[in-house]
């Protein structure tokens, strides 16, 4: 017993070292009442979802700029301004769509979603439909799904994720890699000149429900401008309707599935015909980048990055009951963050010798469209950032005792985080969800694609206190309300977990920040 308390003791003494290092630190300009006020007004029904190009997008970004200035940073956007506009055109496919399998109709939303990437108004189709598996072509790996196929002018049906695996020579083991992400089918599927492209919706291969296509798909979705060639069809099916795509074939999508994860697998003709008519309303937008910069010093000319998505699916077009997608935890958490960690750094004196970026970006839902257009147009040049910070989706259930750093250890500030973790008493937690590919689905990504060092610090899976009540309200937020109006700011949410991360990555960067 007496031993069992000493080391009690020890833990508590350790804990309480920790805290005193950490508050020590700079940057403590920070306040849970704040992210609180932020997260309470960008997701209230007022900003109408904010939905990239629309009035409650225009008023989040607005927001933004001014919470920029009251905490002390600079404009940053072009001309002068706190914006870095993103020309973008918004697509909505209509209700009237339709595919059909030998000329069986199936019906929008409650079996098939997605659009036409052509951007026309009407777009038609009709061709063979060929299963190509998980749709992919890793020379890497010595797998390609689409050997000996001839897949042009025709649809292509396909599994999102790709083949399991625990081998660490074949796709890298359990963890998810970017072929199996639906953004990387869809550029497969054009690249080999298909018409359209379907995938196959089941809970495992996507990692959510239909529910989460059906919210994320039905809506409006932000489109970069076409400019050549595109697929006239990109979406997705329900598993029911995937039944009768794999009718003529014999075979169940349980069989099909088994065998898209088979080594040697090879493309298969389905002999069925699938047609369709994609109706769209197009409008042209310009949305917005936030950006803010507090000046450094010695080397002011370099910088370091923090970034968080303002936007968020925007109000359905109908439907009864709540039809606004407030985007509470997704990501109004990760503004407000970003918002502390901007009065923080405009509070440290001296400078840090390195410049600070802020940077809300636009259309991150509709596919990273606000921070590729950045990594594209840069206004602070990508060879001087140092280092590139995301934050995106907290849940506000309190403190944690572990942090995931997705894709810290691919940067040379691994051993950096390691130490700042420390010093914070948590430990780095493994991705608790590696199958579903977190890496390569936030902000961080298209900088870490342009040679930056970057990653996304998130919340880690163990509460301080009541560890299993909370993690079961993660997952009834992953189950539940993720891409649904039920995201929504709550009176009861413990905004101190948030407060931990703020702290967290404005210590990773300041260390980055004055590194020699």
């Amino acid at each position: 017993m007496a031993r069992l308390l000493r080391k009690v003791a020890e833990r508590r003494l350790a804990l309480l070292v920790c805290a005193a290092a950490a508050s020590a630190l700079p940057g403590q300009d920070i306040s849970p009442v704040r992210l609180r006020a932020h997260v309470r007004f960008l997701s209230s029904d007022l900003l109408e979802g904010r939905g990239a190009g629309t009035r409650g997008g225009d008023l989040a970004t607005e927001y933004l700029a001014s919470q920029l200035a009251v905490a002390g940073a600079q404009p940053g956007g072009e001309n002068g301004t706190w914006f870095q506009p993103v020309p973008l055109v918004a697509v909505r496919t209509g209700a009237d769509s339709w595919l059909s399998v030998n000329g069986a109709r199936l019906e929008w939303l409650t079996e098939f979603a997605g659009q036409a990437r052509t951007q026309a108004e009407v777009e038609e189709f009709s061709a063979e439909a060929v299963f190509v598996g998980h749709g992919i072509t890793a020379p890497e790996f010595g797998h390609d799904d689409y050997a000996g196929a001839d897949v042009a002018g025709k649809v292509v049906v396909l599994f999102a994720n790709e083949p399991p695996s625990a081998d660490p020579a074949w796709f890298g083991g359990p963890a998810l890699t970017y072929y199996g992400r639906w953004t990387y089918k869809f550029e497969e599927a054009l690249r080999r000149g298909a018409a359209a492209a379907i995938l196959v919706h089941t809970p495992d291969t996507a990692g959510y429900g239909w529910d989460v296509v059906r919210s994320s798909w039905g809506g409006e979705e932000a489109q970069v401008k076409a400019s050549g060639p595109a697929l006239r069809f990109a979406g997705w099916v329900t598993e029911a309707a995937a039944a009768r795509l794999f009718a003529a074939s014999g075979r169940s999508v349980k069989e099909w599935l088994a065998a898209a994860g088979a080594r040697g697998f090879r493309a298969t003709p389905l002999g069925v015909k699938v047609s369709g008519r994609i109706g769209s309303k197009l409008r042209e937008i310009r949305a917005r980048n936030v950006v803010g910069r507090i000046s450094g010093g010695a080397v002011a000319e370099e910088t370091v990055l923090f970034s968080a998505h303002w936007d968020h699916l925007g109000m359905a077009s109908d439907g009864a009951g709540d039809r606004i997608y407030n985007g509470a935890v997704d990501n109004a958490t990760g503004c407000a963050i970003v918002l502390e960690v901007a009065r923080a750094w405009a509070a440290l004196q001296p400078k840090p010798r390195r410049s600070a970026t802020f940077l809300f970006t636009a259309a991150e839902e509709s596919g990273l469209l606000g921070a590729r257009h950045w990594v594209s147009h840069p206004l602070a040049p990508l060879a001087r950032t140092v280092l590139a910070l995301n934050f995106d989706s907290f849940h506000p259930f309190g403190r944690t005792r572990d942090v995931v750093v997705h894709g810290a250890e691919k940067t040379p500030y691994w051993d950096t985080v390691r130490r700042v973790v420390e010093r914070n008493g948590l430990q780095v937690a493994p991705d608790p969800r590696p199958e579903q590919g977190s890496f390569f689905r936030s902000d961080h990504f298209p900088f870490f694609q342009a040679g930056v060092p970057a990653f996304s610090v998130a919340a880690g899976p163990t509460y301080e206190v009541r560890a299993e009540q909370k993690a079961a309200l993660r997952r009834d937020y992953a189950e539940r309300h993720y891409h649904q109006p039920s995201d929504e700011y709550r009176d009861d949410w413990d905004f101190a977990g948030l407060d931990q991360i703020a702290r967290l990555g404005f210590q990773i960067a300041f260390e980055a920040a004055n590194r020699r």
